[in-house]
């Protein structure tokens, strides 16, 4: 027998249907209604596009008539414990409620608005978990946050947004957003499942998405990097794809959807030299502040070389620098340009988006460079071979250096085709330097040292000096000393044997001299190896390292993992902008006749090379305790702070890393154990063992049959699964990336090219060594118009922006609503900023050479700046670690 109740909901429903559902209702069940709705008080912060906009001027104003005629904006709240059958068992819609007031708060400028609402509430709602907003508008906008003030029996509900929102006709879905609670995928509301489900549908994109991807499609897909070359201009262009084959492994990038190029099908074609329009979501794009502060730099220090004239300049023999006082002439403003490269020029070739920049920009003389740290208090320590050794420790790239395990030091090079590599130092040549130890004594004691760029280069040798660098492979012995600091031993320089690769090398061993000609033949040996390290450096330690292999995480990030997903929430910071930094390499710098090819010597295989290299990336050695046990400058002790003991005790990027490591570490493992309290819940997590299965087997395809791979079956793993990206996307790349200019600034102290071998005794150039050796060295480095170059490209990439967000800080506070997890992320940042204070005692600690050096310039690569007011910490700071690849 029926219950009474729904007999008579029955006959209600067979009435309405007779006479009408409006006519039937009685007042008193009207009033009940009105008594169950409520206005809930809501807060929306957004910035809108402002009215100079010179790309779309008029769409501002349209905006303002489309608010007129009722066309606004609106926000649909989404039921988290409701499911609503007429909307497919999704949680329920509430009314749909418009941002008010919008014409009157018109802006000039790009800036946050905030916007009062009220909301329709009533008990069928409930909890709100996500809205839906709608864009009636013709322009878009950037939704930052939305605040419900009063929600009945809950209290505040907070929605982190950061997303552009474009107007609805360009969507071909509902664009959804969720409160800041955080749910496993098994967790998640019923009523909110099938909105996180559809999320990331959208994201992934599907096939009908083919053809160019326009800035407002949020597609995140995965692509080859077959977009270096520029085949239609000649075989000189050509680039092979790198990702995709076992010859040329690689990371992979975004897919943009361009079209083939029309000579060669395998290859994307490219954009315009200086267009901006390059497509990542528009969600990974820099911010507004952020592109203001890049364009203002780029303009006043890489714009001005790259436009108008750079190959009509290229063609003509650079100007050289005669003597070291031209070049310290650049950061006084009395060295002119190139001929040729005018701002007139400039003002005839770049957008009126980066003329405003140029406009804006403080000043300055386009080629005033700053005075770079490494010779500001000494303008000539860099010379000195303590400062020349103690750079691979504290410089740009101290990620090199590795301790020697055996004499001589031998070559993995394949004997069949590159012949014995062994080297050809002896002890001879090199005991008389090692303060009474032999060669045995000192590798017995783990005092011998090695910095070796043999391998990584001899098979390109034949290649690269056909071209006008001239380069040797190179290994630099060092032997540690009891005071902490390192001494060069010798630096051999090889090239192929004149008969063939298979025979072996031709060696030169130097050793030290400070006098004379020895003297300068030493301080271009010198050169020649930091050549190779600035090459390797630029290729592989800084864009191949940090760079090109945190672009998959990205993608892999956003298509399997849910914004309400923990890792997820974790994560996410450090994908910050990263993206659009790697596509404007793609653009301007690392491509067939980029700025890349231009400045550093292996030119045209510059990519190619790191392609090869990446066959030897290994994810777990991508951890800092890792990297230094494998270097073998570091030992196991259980005994000592994440368990192993550094072999050189003054080692600054080794000390101050093991600390920041260690709070990344506890970090996130306080973090995933909140949410994974056991094995199963993270083998269980079909979002995570998705993002993991795709990162592999996708976003690092090449690499996907390693057995290195974390299983991803416990915390354990999943704490240094995360703890590993985190590391190299934030203080991995602050070291290799925000000392460019305090370093390499002055290009004479890191040069980039070689432009001929070591003079031959009896000819003119060796007599020069003795008669002239300032232009002796000058004229084997850098060329001027390269200096000027490289030197305006590492200004721009060695400066903080003004919205730069460190390590330890979140641009919200609401970013999560666990409590648990906020407690943890404070505890963090406590610990940066007391690991600030322990950095600070070490760069005073006078007993520690190595952490200033020389040059006087103190190690801060790895200070954290979490306590940071970013509004004054920005531009050449050297110090700070983002927390993101983001420049």
């Amino acid at each position: 027998m029926g219950h009474p109740l729904c007999s008579s909901e029955a006959l209600n429903k067979i009435l309405e249907t007779v006479c009408g559902s409006s006519k039937s209702k009685s007042v008193e069940e009207k009033n009940l209604n009105e008594k169950k709705r409520k206005k809930i008080k809501g807060r929306v912060v957004l910035m809108k596009k402002n009215v100079l906009d010179t790309t779309d001027p008029g769409a501002t104003l349209l905006d303002w008539v489309y608010e007129l005629v009722g066309k606004g904006v609106s926000i649909q709240l989404i039921s988290s414990v409701h499911c609503d059958p007429e909307n497919g068992l999704k949680g329920k819609l509430g009314k749909a409620s418009p941002i008010e007031k919008w014409a009157s708060r018109l802006r000039v400028t790009a800036s946050e608005v905030e916007f009062n609402m009220s909301f329709e509430w009533e008990d069928s709602i409930g909890v709100p978990g996500a809205f839906i907003i709608k864009n009636n508008h013709r322009s878009q906008f950037y939704l930052k946050t939305v605040t419900l003030e009063d929600v009945p029996n809950h209290g505040k509900v907070h929605f982190v947004c950061n997303s552009w929102v474009y107007p609805a006709h360009r969507y071909k879905y509902d664009r959804v957003f969720f409160a800041n609670k955080t749910y496993l995928p098994h967790q998640t509301p019923e009523a909110l499942r099938p909105y996180r489900e559809e999320e990331l549908i959208n994201l992934r994109g599907s096939k009908s998405d083919s053809g160019t991807l326009k800035e407002w499609d949020r597609v995140y897909e995965y692509a080859y990097y077959n977009d270096l070359g520029s085949p239609e201009k000649g075989p000189d262009y050509d680039r092979p794809v790198l990702g995709g084959s076992k010859e040329y492994p690689y990371p992979r990038r975004g897919k943009t959807g361009r079209p083939p190029n029309k000579k060669d099908p395998k290859t994307e074609s490219r954009l315009p030299l200086l267009s901006l329009d390059i497509y990542v979501p528009r969600d990974e794009r820099f911010s507004l502040v952020k592109f203001s502060d890049f364009l203002a730099y780029a303009a006043k220090s890489l714009l001005q070389i790259l436009v108008a004239g750079v190959t009509s300049v290229l063609d003509k023999t650079p100007t050289e620098f005669d003597k070291f006082e031209d070049i310290l002439k650049l950061y006084n403003g009395e060295t002119d340009l190139p001929q040729g490269v005018t701002l007139a020029k400039l003002r005839d070739c770049v957008p009126w988006e980066m003329l405003k920049e140029i406009i804006r920009s403080d000043g300055e003389r386009l080629h005033n460079f700053p005075m770079p740290d490494v010779i500001k208090a000494d303008e000539s320590a860099w010379r000195t071979d303590e400062e020349f050794a103690r750079e691979m420790l504290a410089g740009v790239n101290p990620v090199s250096i590795t301790r020697l395990k055996e004499f001589p030091p031998k070559s993995n090079l394949d004997p069949e085709v590159y012949g014995n590599q062994t080297s050809s130092i002896t002890r001879e040549c090199i005991e008389k330097n090692m303060n009474g130890l032999t060669v045995d004594e000192a590798i017995e004691c783990n005092k011998m040292y090695i910095l070796d760029h043999h391998d990584a280069l001899m098979p390109y040798l034949g290649r690269i000096n056909t071209t006008g660098s001239k380069i040797y492979a190179s290994r630099t012995l060092l032997i540690l000393q009891d005071d902490g600091t390192l001494k060069p031993l010798a630096i051999e320089l090889s090239l192929p044997h004149p008969q063939g690769e298979k025979h072996s090398a031709t060696s030169h061993v130097f050793t030290p001299a400070e006098k004379g000609i020895e003297g300068t033949v030493w301080q271009l040996a010198k050169a020649y190896a930091a050549v190779n390290d600035s090459g390797y450096h630029q290729l592989i330690s800084h864009w191949l390292n940090t760079h090109a292999v945190i672009e998959p995480f990205v993608i892999a990030t956003n298509r399997q993992l849910s914004v309400l997903h923990p890792i997820y929430k974790l994560l996410h910071p450090h994908y910050r902008d990263t993206m659009n930094i790697n596509a404007l390499a793609r653009q301007i710098l690392i491509n067939a006749g980029g700025v890349l090819e231009m400045t550093v010597f292996p030119a045209k295989f510059s990519m190619e090379m790191s392609s090869i290299i990446y066959k030897d990336w290994v994810f777990p050695e991508q951890s800092l305790p890792a990297d230094l046990l494998k270097r073998g400058v570091a030992v196991e002790d259980s005994s000592q702070p994440n368990g192993l003991r550094l072999l050189i005790e003054d080692y600054p990027y080794a000390v101050d890393g093991l600390e920041i490591w260690s709070a990344i570490e506890t970090w996130v493992h306080d973090y995933c154990c909140f949410y994974y309290p056991t094995d199963d819940l993270i083998q269980g997590d079909s979002e995570l063992q998705s993002w993991w299965t795709e990162l592999r087997e996708k976003g690092h395809g090449d690499k996907k049959d390693e057995p290195w791979w974390p299983k991803m079956q416990t915390l354990g793993e999943l704490t240094q699964t995360c703890t590993i990206i985190i590391w190299v996307a934030s203080a991995l790349h602050a070291a290799v990336n925000f000392g460019q200019y305090s370093y390499a600034g002055y290009l004479p102290n890191r040069p980039t090219v070689s432009r001929r071998f070591m003079p031959e005794p009896g000819t003119q150039e060796y007599t020069e060594l003795g008669t002239n050796p300032d232009l002796a060295f000058l004229k084997t480095i850098t060329a001027q118009f390269q200096t000027l170059l490289g030197v305006s490209l590492i200004e721009v990439l060695s400066r903080h922006t003004s919205d730069e967000i460190y390590l330890g800080q979140r641009d919200t506070l609401e970013w999560t609503s666990d409590g648990q997890a906020l407690e943890a992320f404070q505890r963090f940042g406590t610990k940066l900023k007391e690991i600030e204070k322990r950095i600070e005692e070490r760069n005073n600690d006078e007993r520690l050479k190595n952490r200033v050096g020389p040059v006087k310039l103190p190690y801060t690569l790895l200070y954290p700046n979490t306590s940071a007011d970013n509004r004054k910490e920005t531009g050449l700071t050297g110090k700070g670690i983002p927390n993101s690849v983001s420049i």
